[in-house]
């Protein structure tokens, strides 16, 4: 194989054709993403040779494979396309677009264009050979029309039976060129050939793609098996990643080694082992950590919602328009700040502020919030007062959890408090604190302690898909509650969240004073079974257990399984359990103030 830096013009200069073979997909293009970022790397080579003409250096494309075919005679050199139809095609479309615009405008530059569209001269079959570009059968109607619109399409091409499909993709983005190039080369309405020669320039200049010519020993369905079917999607990391080295060439050596591969060795290798490739589930999406990683990372930086499926066309954008960083080593350095930062969360060291709040949030399920805790793990002004400002936005959300509102608005809300905070001054905890403090609607508000309350005692807590969220509160809960003289106990059971009135409590827990057979329709026991049953998922009501310890006191009556509660567990949070002497609603109640006094010992309140 042998490979060519080619401008999109030379690509198309002299007599050739490009074949692209019936077994490759049709032209896929679409205006948004892939049409609007080829238009918008052609504006910044605009905006280079403008500035700078002398230091104007090709912005590189991507690669492209073709093998070249035998001809004999007339016939017109051709090369079958291996990779890079979708490219070829659409730079096709783009000169038919401007040579379009010339010929509209009667400029000179629309013959200059045709060179580059069709092949003259002899040649073995005039009306095939003469498109530069022949597409495979499904495409190649529109196509043509486009092209050549002169000549009868339907003389020399089959009408394809999808008419609906692609076939409109070729002539959506000729549209979308011709659009552009049109404004583009209008001044107070009027056309400026020099702005029609400008792009003319940009093109044989200012953007290339690499051209890969196989040679006689290469197989081509090999080749393009190998790079469209066998190998593995490239991920969103995966783009990210060659975009960035891409832009690292040319960094010279250092003791022998290139000073490039010391950078990957340094900042990207640690990402392609094993623990960022494991799958993370965010909602209803599973992606690969270093996906969700990268996305947060993208995300704090804008301070706006990142979505992972253009997380790469984002990316590139931002670094291309906005240039945030000074060089590339900057900017994996910044990649590998943010890694550093959600290792900690996806580990979850119970000792790190860092890892509980991982577990806090996967048990919550606010993965929205982590470009906001990004951002205050490496924020300089933050520093020492992480944990603070961690046990900030932990309160903020769990009160919310408990009194029972909405989290639709948690993305928005939560890359809206970065931007905030990057203009506020240098105590950015006190920033965080005051702006949570003064949300008002139910949206966005910080509960108060007695919204808080209302929701702790007055709303039923348990269901099962919340299993996760209350053992967090009650393992918090335990923890604090014991004194400095218990010994220091690590909880190493899986414990799970259990009922001590067990939710089938009709058996066993009958309403004290009431014969179950004979007063069914008495209306006061409809009335105690309906305060019972009310009172059953409450937090007050519920506790932490070994899973054997449960099954085997589960629906017993209070009289077996209180003792058996005493006797097994070591946890503070059922030896205060000892207090009680009969289970009812009242009892519920009252455990379920006196946890609460607990909570609020630990989840901070807004500030008045």
């Amino acid at each position: 194989m042998k490979p060519y830096t080619r401008s999109i013009v030379e690509l198309f200069d002299g007599k050739k054709r490009y074949l692209i073979p019936l077994y490759q997909r049709q032209y896929a293009w679409r205006v948004t993403p892939q049409l609007e970022l080829l238009w918008e790397d052609i504006e910044r080579a605009i905006d280079r040779l403008n500035s700078d003409r002398s230091a104007l250096t090709p912005h590189f494309m991507g690669a492209m494979v073709i093998n070249q075919l035998k001809t004999f005679g007339k016939q017109v050199q051709a090369y079958e396309i291996i990779d890079g139809q979708q490219r070829l095609t659409t730079f096709q479309l783009l000169l038919s677009a401007i040579r379009d615009v010339a010929l509209a405008h009667g400029s000179k530059y629309a013959n200059e264009l045709q060179k580059y569209l069709l092949n003259d001269g002899v040649m073995e079959h005039e009306e095939v050979e003469r498109y530069k570009l022949w597409p495979s059968l499904t495409d190649r109607r529109s196509f043509v029309s486009i092209v050549d619109p002169g000549v009868d399409a339907d003389a020399i091409t089959v009408k394809p039976t999808d008419e609906d499909g692609f076939v409109r993709r070729s002539v959506a983005a000729h549209a979308f060129f011709r659009d552009k190039v049109e404004q583009h080369a209008t001044t107070d309405g009027a056309f400026d050939e020099l702005k029609l020669e400008l792009l003319f320039e940009a093109l044989k200049e200012g953007l290339a793609v690499v051209s890969i010519e196989l040679e006689g020993g290469d197989d081509p369905q090999t080749i393009f098996e190998t790079l469209n079917s066998r190998g593995v999607d490239l991920t969103p990391a995966d783009l990210m990643r060659n975009f960035i080295f891409q832009r690292a060439k040319g960094m010279g050596q250092d003791q022998g080694s290139l000073k490039v591969d010391q950078l990957y060795e340094k900042h990207w290798l640690p990402l392609d082992r094993a623990f960022w490739s494991q799958a993370a589930s965010r909602g209803r999406q599973t992606r690969q950590r270093l996906d969700w990683m990268l996305t947060d990372h993208l995300s704090m930086h804008l301070s706006d919602i990142v979505s992972v499926e253009t997380l790469f066309e984002g990316y590139r954008r931002w670094v291309l328009n906005e240039r945030p960083f000074g060089s590339v080593v900057a900017e994996l350095e910044a990649i590998t700040a943010t890694a550093s930062v959600e290792k900690r969360l996806f580990d979850q060291d119970k000792d790190d502020p860092l890892g509980q709040f991982g577990r806090f949030a996967d048990a919550f399920d606010v993965s929205t919030a982590m470009p906001l805790v990004v951002y205050l793990a490496t924020a300089p002004e933050v520093g020492d007062a992480l944990p603070e400002a961690l046990q900030i936005l932990e309160s903020y959300i769990l009160r919310r959890d408990i009194c029972g509102l909405s989290t639709k608005g948690y993305n928005r809300l939560f890359v809206g408090i970065i931007e905030k905070l990057r203009a506020a001054g240098p105590d950015k905890v006190a920033a965080l604190t005051e702006y949570l403090s003064q949300r008002q609607s139910d949206t966005e508000k910080w509960p108060t302690d007695i919204e808080w309350q209302a929701g702790w005692t007055g709303r039923d807590q348990y269901q099962g898909t919340r299993q996760p969220r209350l053992r967090y509160i009650l393992e918090a809960i335990e923890r604090a509650k014991r004194s400095a003289r218990n010994e220091d106990i690590e909880i190493k059971s899986q414990l799970s969240v259990e009922h001590i009135m067990p939710q089938k409590w009709q058996t066993h827990w009958p309403v004290p004073g009431f014969d179950h057979v004979e007063d069914q329709n008495d209306s006061e026991l409809n009335l105690r079974n309906l305060q019972r049953q009310s009172a059953v998922n409450k937090l007050g009501n519920l506790t932490l257990l070994t899973q054997s310890l449960n099954t085997a006191v589960s629906h017993g009556p209070f009289s077996v399984k209180m003792p058996a509660v005493r006797s097994h567990s070591s946890l503070a949070l059922n030896r205060d359990l000892n207090n009680y002497d009969v289970w009812d609603e009242e009892t519920i109640e009252a455990r379920g103030l006196e946890l609460f006094g607990v909570a609020r010992q630990i989840w901070v309140s807004p500030t008045a």
